[in-house]
């Protein structure tokens, strides 16, 4: 989730034949149907799951994640989260959040089925949404289940990564999704602002039935070609630079169905609205593979995002030049509404930016930072809510380094970088930035969950800033060069897995021949790192 923007006031394809020795993680295929009511402000749906036990366990039980419910009434950790959350805000760093809907949202008309057998199910004693899905007959190692069932959601009023604003619509935690079960167990875990996901690899069918008059942006491929040929055109258009193309229907009063398509992604968003301008470009890709690129504005949004595509390429290249190949066939941002309720928030191969006020090389960094987020997060599938900064702050530090190769500036900062700093080469501009960052109050170690936080802003330095900090000193133990080498046999080894912290430590050491012991006990270290 984009909290640095935040803080500048502070300062179908298997996966199986896994190489790792013992390492075992469950899959799931997802068939989806779903109509959205843009009266109502509603969804109507079907899901169909295919569930695949590569644990050594037997299973009796399923347990799903309903995380519409977590915006049904005060009562939802989601709800008591953000009361806490308010209540400990500085009231110069922003708006309060909203700890509640003034429409409030949630998820019935469940009815699972598996196999085709119905079935009972329990729900969660402390988070509603949570339910457990009893299977009727326990689920063998390497032996697959299909769950099925129909759903209704209510979309809150936007706010906290989901719901409508106006005629527009950011359908996000929406559908019953299986919570993960690793190794330690199950993680069913309810629905937070202040805490991201866990969530198992596989690959997704989605049918979106909307009003014709509506564009639509969403993980995965675009299989509807008539529809993807118009988004193309427009968005050529729009690139031009002329005055801004807007989608026009021809069957107006009438329904269209999209379908996507994504394989080996965690999950699937979508974004709806008739004023979207489409913007669209290629990016050709170093094994001669062209990946389309696609934003969606607003039409009165931030003048900088007539650049969006653009800063998408640019932050593909440079991540997949620093850390491994981006693997998608398409990579797409939307600009959100003109609030900052939810900040915004990545999804595979398509991030929300809510960033109304950015100048141009803010906006560049804040798309970078979401875009990279396909690597730390969508392809390295950690545990974001145990482990925030194997996301958010790796993240951090290439988005810094990406910003001071190409600007020699940092996003933390804004237009506070003195003249003489940003003529400085890059290896001593960030030595200079570094040297800042890290003398910023940060009590918390790393390796606090982020639930644990009791403010957004300890948050944001601790897993963001810190993060980026605790790797800055990796690179200067090791050497760029050898970091570079580590993080790529990182994702070569652990793409579309789910890495612990012990993982990175030991590519890094292979890589670099040194015992790190010493620099990753800092992730437990409080204060200062250095």
């Amino acid at each position: 989730m984009k909290i640095l923007c935040a803080l500048m006031i502070v300062v179908g394809t298997p996966l199986l034949g896994f190489s790792q020795t013992g390492y075992w993680q469950q899959e799931v295929h997802y068939n989806i149907k779903v109509a959205l009511n843009d009266k109502q402000h509603s969804l109507k749906g079907d899901l169909s799951v295919d569930y695949i036990n590569h644990s050594p366990d037997t299973l009796t039980f399923i347990w799903f994640h309903l995380w519409p419910n977590a915006y049904k009434n005060k009562n939802t950790a989601l709800a008591k989260q953000l009361v806490v959350l308010n209540e400990s805000k500085n009231p110069l760093s922003g708006d309060k959040k909203k700890t509640e809907a003034t429409e409030p949202g949630f998820i019935d008309s469940l009815k699972f089925v598996v196999n085709g057998q119905t079935v009972s199910t329990e729900n969660d004693t402390a988070n509603i949404d949570m339910i457990k899905v009893i299977l009727p007959q326990p689920l063998l190692p390497g032996k697959q289940v299909t769950v099925a069932t129909p759903f209704f959601v209510k979309l809150p009023n936007y706010y906290s990564r989901s719901g409508y604003s106006g005629q527009q619509f950011f359908v996000c935690q929406w559908y019953p999704k299986p919570a993960v079960y690793d190794n330690t167990g199950w993680h069913q875990m309810p629905y937070l602002d202040q805490g991201e996901f866990y969530s198992e690899y596989g690959s997704f069918k989605v049918n979106i039935t909307v009003p014709s008059e509506y564009v639509v942006g969403a993980t995965g491929s675009l299989q509807t070609k008539a529809e993807l040929d118009r988004y193309k055109q427009i968005g050529i258009e729009n690139n031009k630079g002329v005055k801004s193309a807007l989608y026009k229907t021809t069957t107006p009063g009438k329904s269209k169905t999209l379908q996507y398509v994504g394989d080996r992604i965690l999950d699937f968003a979508w974004f709806a609205a008739k004023d979207f301008v489409i913007r669209y470009d290629t990016l050709q890709m170093a094994d001669n593979n062209t990946i389309d690129v696609f934003s969606y504005g607003q039409t009165g949004g931030n003048k900088t995002w007539k650049n969006s595509t653009s800063y998408i390429k640019d932050a593909v290249r440079h991540y997949s030049n620093w850390i491994g190949q981006y693997p998608y066939p398409v990579v797409q941002a939307v600009e959100g509404p003109k609030n900052q309720s939810s900040g915004g928030m990545e999804y595979p191969m398509i991030t929300l930016i809510t960033s109304p006020n950015a100048k141009e090389e803010e906006m560049d960094a804040v798309i970078t930072h979401e875009v990279g987020h396909n690597w730390f997060m969508g392809i390295l599938g950690s545990n974001e809510r145990e482990h925030a900064w194997m996301d958010e702050g790796i993240n951090s530090y290439f988005q810094f380094r990406y910003e001071a190769e190409k600007y020699r500036s940092n996003s933390l900062f804004g237009n506070m970088i003195p003249k003489e700093v940003k003529e400085l080469d890059v290896k001593d501009f960030q030595a200079r930035i570094y040297e800042v960052l890290n003398s910023i109050p940060a009590k918390q170690p790393i390796n606090t969950a982020s639930a644990a936080f009791s403010n957004n802003e300890d948050y944001g330095i601790v897993e963001y800033v810190k993060t980026a900090v605790w790797l800055y000193i990796i690179e200067n133990t090791i050497g760029r060069d050898t970091l570079d080498k580590g993080i790529q046999s990182y994702y070569k080894d652990w793409q579309f897995k789910h890495p612990s912290p012990e993982d990175l430590k030991k590519e890094l050491e292979a890589a670099s021949g040194k015992n790190l012991d010493a620099i990753f006990a800092l992730l437990d270290k409080e204060g200062k790192l250095l």
